[in-house]
């Protein structure tokens, strides 16, 4: 399973990004078909939080069209959402203990427990998954 993080969405829908072709060709083929592709509440969250920021990009998103993006995803049957099982604080302590875990990189640490959890591979542009043994992770290639 491919357990997506929300900037791969971000760049995905927004064409004023630098990414944003090869994160849209990426998740475009990923979700047609194929492996399953994981999604959690937090990073659809995250996704809908950012892209319907006035400020953060030239056009953002209306919260009604972040939602039915959002709300296609999820009804894809390669699709699913992803998450945290019983032993997920106990996952996310034991990846903490090699790498300092603080402020932002908490989100990052939630993700990288439920892809050890699931035995998913995240799919990201954020290399600080870098800093947890176990967890496997790559970036979009078009």
């Amino acid at each position: 399973m491919k357990l997506v993080d929300a900037n791969v969405l971000i760049y995905a829908v927004n064409p004023d990004t630098e990414r944003h072709i090869e994160a849209k060709t990426w998740l475009d083929r990923a979700m047609s078909g194929g492996a399953t592709v994981g999604l959690t509440w937090l990073v659809l969250l995250a996704f809908i939080r950012l892209t319907t920021k006035r400020g953060l990009f030239p056009q953002p998103l209306t919260i009604d069209d972040a939602m039915a993006i959002v709300a296609q995803w999820i009804e894809l049957p390669s699709t699913v959402i992803v998450e945290p099982g019983h032993r997920h604080l106990a996952l996310m302590a034991e990846l903490s203990e090699t790498c300092e875990v603080t402020g932002n990189l908490v989100n990052d640490l939630h993700l990288a427990a439920i892809a050890v959890e699931h035995r998913a591979e995240i799919v990201s542009y954020d290399s600080d998954f870098d800093r947890f043994d176990r967890v496997r992770w790559e970036r979009p290639a078009s």
